[in-house]
């Protein structure tokens, strides 16, 4: 698993494992990194369907209760086919852009 550390903003990718592999390191490596905002970078997997994104569901609610933002990119899957709870964009930059405006919407919130 790599974690790739910036400021308040930690992205988690790993390359050639299955995703039940890659939950389970991430599960692991959690505790590390739950102060953060998080970006898990999809892309090394060839094939996922929404069902697999549905897997981080319960994490994704488990962080964004903390007040922190946690954002799934992958192209494979469209926002449109998952629910709003939870964060999936298809670039990394669209998902720094919306941890801004989420950190912007929760200062504002204050």
């Amino acid at each position: 698993m790599i974690l790739d550390r910036e400021e308040k903003v930690t992205i988690v990718l790993q390359e050639n494992t299955s995703l039940n592999a890659f939950i389970a390191n991430f599960k692991e490596s959690y505790p590390k990194i739950k102060n953060d905002n998080i970006i898990l970078n999809l892309f090394s997997f060839s094939k996922l369907t929404s069902g697999d994104v549905l897997e981080f569901l319960e994490l994704s609610d488990t962080h964004r209760k903390s007040k922190k933002s946690f954002v799934l990119v992958t192209d494979k899957v469209s926002y449109d086919e998952v629910p709003d709870s939870i964060c999936v964009v298809p670039t990394i930059q669209e998902a720094r852009d919306i941890i801004e405006m989420e950190e912007i919407e929760r200062e504002l919130d204050l």
